[in-house]
């Protein structure tokens, strides 16, 4: 018999090949391996954009870790000094100093002036953060008050002898190393952190919100600040905000005292417009901003990346406007000199005592000579912030984030 017969229903012949069926698997597998191909190529794509992007925020981040400038001098200095320097007392309370720095070096700030080599302290602000981190103190040191600054080491690496002057000395003398040393000396607080910024890093902040609305009781027209505005509420942008919360002599009644409660008022206007999500949620906005602020900042190492401005944020970032609070030291006019200040010994250790403690402190809109007033914990204490303590509450004159000046 045949090798070949055998296949049912045929004639013992070999079945021919179906032409058909063999075009039908050669198209198939064509399509297979095309749409692998397409696959992978889509899949390197998406490889290559997510390595650009992912780049691309390397880089973003790089740049503004890289703007920040760390104070490595004034660790170093205060190191020296560590045995002398106050020790904290709550556990997760922060102190932070804000030094405004009236330096002309740098970009854009000789325009304010000539540089005479030696930068002061435009203005000084201790913030304080409460352990809970449900309500801060931000505390202005008027640059005139008469104070004792420490034995403090110069630029040049001499030595400056102690002695006792106005405030503004310590920074002039030996930058924020001095000026912390002396806040410590002056309040028995420990500063955590500092952070000093320029006149064109302030302005650079401002109109990276676009501009700060603020409500003036009178209209402006000040030739040496550079300001013609009107009464009401007004925006202004960083040159107009500079201008407002440096004028001095041809604002108001010409005294340190106005022009501190301008810079508080604006600073909580300020925070306010940065708590806002058209800000902190909008990355068009953020970018400028991060950017305007990590060029401008000095810094201590604690706080100079990404992370730990990133961290100090975010602890305000949580705390009601109306927990935001702005005051100055109780002082009055020195007795030997009525254009100085010295503080009002009790009211100021009264506050001094309650910030070491972290226990709660009111302000209240009145005379800046109205310190300490016992005013019970009802009426001035937010709502829903517990006292931490047994004791009133004392309200000092000053002004929250979340208050209106045409109030």
């Amino acid at each position: 018999m045949s090798d070949t017969a055998g296949a049912p229903g045929g004639s013992g012949a070999a079945s021919a090949p179906d032409p058909g069926a063999g075009a039908s698997a050669t198209g198939s597998g064509l399509r297979r391996r095309r749409g692998r191909r397409r696959r992978r190529v889509a899949g390197l794509a998406v490889c290559a954009v997510l390595l650009a992007a992912a780049g691309a925020g390397w880089a973003v981040y790089a740049k503004l870790e890289g703007n920040i400038t760390p104070d490595e001098a004034a660790a170093a200095e205060l190191a020296r000094y560590e045995k002398e320097r106050p020790a904290p007392l709550v556990r997760g309370a922060r102190n932070i100093l804000l030094i405004g720095s009236d330096t002309r070096a740098g970009e854009g700030n000789a325009r304010y002036g000539r540089d005479s080599g030696t930068a002061r302290s435009d203005t000084t602000i201790l913030l304080h953060l409460a352990a809970d981190r449900r309500s801060a103190t931000a505390i202005s040191v008027p640059r005139d008050l008469m104070v004792h600054v420490p034995g403090c080491r110069r630029a040049d690496g001499s030595r400056a002898a102690a002695v006792f002057a106005m405030f503004n000395h310590a920074y002039q003398t030996g930058g924020s190393a001095c000026t912390i040393r002396t806040v410590e000396k002056l309040t028995g607080i420990r500063v955590d952190h500092h952070v000093v910024v320029d006149f064109h890093g302030f302005k650079e902040m401002v109109d990276a919100v676009d501009g700060v609305r603020v409500c003036l009781r009178e209209p402006i027209d000040d030739k040496a600040a550079g300001l013609r505005l009107p009464a009401g509420r007004v925006t202004l942008d960083g040159e107009q905000a500079l201008g407002y919360v440096r004028a001095r002599k041809t604002l108001g009644d010409g005294s340190d005292t106005g022009r501190m409660e301008r810079q508080q008022r604006f600073l909580g206007a300020l925070v306010d417009k940065v708590q806002s999500n058209g800000v902190l949620l909008n990355p068009v906005k953020l970018y400028p901003l991060l950017d305007a602020a990590t060029s401008s900042l000095t810094t201590d190492p604690g706080l100079a990346s990404l992370r730990g401005l990133y961290r100090l944020a975010r602890a305000l970032r949580g705390i009601p406007a109306e927990r935001v609070r702005f005051l100055t030291v109780p002082r009055e006019s020195y007795a030997r000199d009525a254009n100085r200040d010295q503080l009002v010994e009790v009211e100021a250790e009264k506050l001094f005592e309650r910030l070491r403690r972290d226990e709660p402190v009111a302000v209240a809109a009145g005379d800046y000579g109205a310190y300490g007033r016992d005013s019970g914990k009802s009426r001035e204490m937010p709502p829903g912030e517990p006292p931490r303590s047994s004791s009133p509450a004392p309200t000092f004159s000053g002004n929250t984030a979340a208050e209106d000046g045409c109030a």
